[in-house]
């Protein structure tokens, strides 16, 4: 079965490094182009599926946008059977879903019809969810509402980070992708429609999303600082100085939403209901640490209050 895979970060490198290692032959890659990074703006940096993909010799294609005739014409040159849709950040349309015979299937990072959309780990982790998963979907023309070929579930734990999340469901993602293959190229496996009056949606991650709202109570805030670690983090600001709080955990206090409690090895800072405790912070501009550095260094102190 001639596959072509369609991914872009950490997150699908794992699910294309399990198809090549389990044999699977992958005729093509599609990538989003190479990005620029650092404070020129100068230095291109290759997209995590590229590297791999490089590495064992694929054909590769980094167009812009997934449309067109240039890319359409490409696309059909590899005569795939079925494409395997990973994080690849654009929406596809009919035209590219119709070229592989069998169709493409997507592995999303939920239980569908739960949290479709651009980032169903984080707003898991911020809505309070216990247990997530995987769902192995054949794609249609709707934001991920095909029918489901398999899911793969794991319990959300307490410590659990956007970061940590992503990394356990891409394993998983990876390990029931491989799994369900087999019975796909067999014609034997059966796609079950999702109930579309249940789906709820996870919208793509924002600098707004992201903005940490004292007046909500402490547990809901500190979800959010969880789920926000490490992209896009979750922020405030201290007089002028925008600042990305993590490692955060709700305790007990009271004051002014914003208001700074207590300093020693963490901040305990004020809620709506309640108080969070943070143990790392990023101040703009410079790099992330441990929260009782910053308060040695006079970046915060009792009695000041973030907005």
């Amino acid at each position: 079965m001639r596959i072509v895979f369609f991914g872009t970060p950490s997150f699908a490198e794992v699910s294309l490094r399990a198809l090549l290692d389990a044999g699977h032959d992958l005729v093509g890659v599609v990538t989003q182009p190479d990005k620029p990074q650092g404070r020129s703006r100068s230095v291109l940096v290759p997209p995590p599926v590229k590297v791999l993909a490089e590495s064992r010799g694929l054909r590769l294609l980094q167009p812009e946008k997934p449309s067109g005739d240039v890319f359409v014409a490409a696309l059909r040159r590899f005569k795939p059977d079925l494409g395997v849709v990973v994080a690849y950040g654009h929406v596809l349309r009919q035209q590219v879903l119709d070229i592989p015979r069998l169709g493409m299937l997507n592995v999303h990072a939920s239980l569908l019809p739960k949290l479709r959309g651009a980032a169903p780990i984080q707003w898991a982790l911020a809505g309070g969810e216990t247990e997530t998963g995987v769902s192995i979907m054949r794609m249609e023309a709707g934001l991920d509402s095909g029918p489901v070929y398999a899911q793969a579930r794991i319990p959300i734990e307490p410590g659990d980070t956007g970061g940590s999340l992503t990394s356990r469901l891409a394993e998983l993602g990876a390990q029931t992708l491989v799994e369900i293959l087999p019975s796909i190229a067999k014609g034997a496996a059966r796609a079950t429609p999702q109930d579309h009056a249940a789906a709820t949606y996870a919208p793509k991650l924002s600098r707004e999303a992201a903005l940490i709202d004292w007046t909500a109570d402490a547990g809901s805030i500190a979800r959010r600082i969880c789920a926000f670690d490490p992209i896009p983090g979750a922020w405030t600001r201290l007089g002028v100085t925008d600042v990305k709080l993590f490692a955060a955990r709700a305790a007990l206090g009271a004051g002014e939403p914003g208001e700074v409690l207590h300093t020693g090895e963490r901040i305990l800072v004020a809620a709506g209901e309640g108080a969070v405790e943070v143990g790392e912070v990023q101040p703009a501009g410079r790099r992330r640490a441990a929260a009782g550095e910053w308060i040695r260094g006079r970046g915060v102190s009792e009695g000041q209050r973030f907005a």
